[in-house]
């Protein structure tokens, strides 16, 4: 694990770059919400992180870990994919999950999140590259997937999530411009139980492309924690 001034160091390394590429695209840092990938980061580094930067928000992909290292004292996203059977487990605990890409999952959460009284805020997860080992909804089907779960009343749509194919250049920007116009789609949606907001899109290696495109959540795990 990396210091704590070399955390510092790459958290004002990574703002930098994001900064650069929003004025590109005449957005600022006010309207990017950097969420803090953490998987396998103990809680005494997020707590240092949320002391000395930026970064506020912290986003698990394993439930267990997650978990076990919950403190109400920062804000939680689940950012992983996620089991119907786990879902007990974190809908206290979570403000966004970012990963519903089946009815039944969306079904489960809605049920959950009943049992305390509350309407879960959700992403519907975009498999942009049709990849096998990848979960997400097909972009062709997103729109029909997003008014079929539109009947839940204790769930609310607020976005989309993708995790893009590992590409570059012209590719990745193809990618990108597709997730971008199905996001505004989704906008122009006719929808009861949706306040569709967020774009999260961007990780590491592209989030600087990501936000060309209208990503305003960026999950960055080794571009602030260092390698794992």
């Amino acid at each position: 694990m990396v210091t704590e001034s070399e955390v510092l160091e790459n958290y004002k390394n990574a703002v930098s770059r994001l900064n650069e590429a929003l004025a590109e695209c005449g957005r600022n840092e006010k309207d990017v919400l950097i969420v803090g990938a953490s998987k396998t980061m103990p809680a005494e580094r997020l707590r240092f992180v949320a002391g000395n930067t930026g970064i506020k928000t912290f986003g698990e992909n394993r439930v267990q870990e997650f978990v076990g290292k919950y403190t109400p004292e920062f804000r939680w996203h689940f950012i992983g994919q996620l089991q119907t059977n786990k879902v007990k487990y974190i809908i206290d605990k979570v403000d966004l999950i970012h990963s519903v890409d089946r009815i039944s999952l969306a079904e489960e959460i809605d049920r959950q999140a009943k049992k305390h009284d509350k309407v879960q805020d959700f992403l519907i997860e975009v498999n942009m590259g049709a990849e096998i080992t990848k979960g997400g909804v097909s972009p062709s089907d997103v729109i029909d997937f997003a008014k079929q779960v539109d009947k839940f009343e204790n769930i609310r749509l607020k976005g989309l999530m993708s995790v893009l194919p590992n590409v570059s250049g012209d590719d990745l920007d193809a990618f990108y411009l597709q997730l971008s116009k199905l996001y505004d789609t989704l906008k122009r949606t006719k929808l009861v139980n949706a306040d569709v907001r967020f774009l999260s899109a961007g990780m590491s290696n592209d989030y600087c492309v990501a936000v060309k495109y209208g990503a305003n959540i960026v999950r960055l795990g080794r571009a602030i924690f260092g390698e794992r």
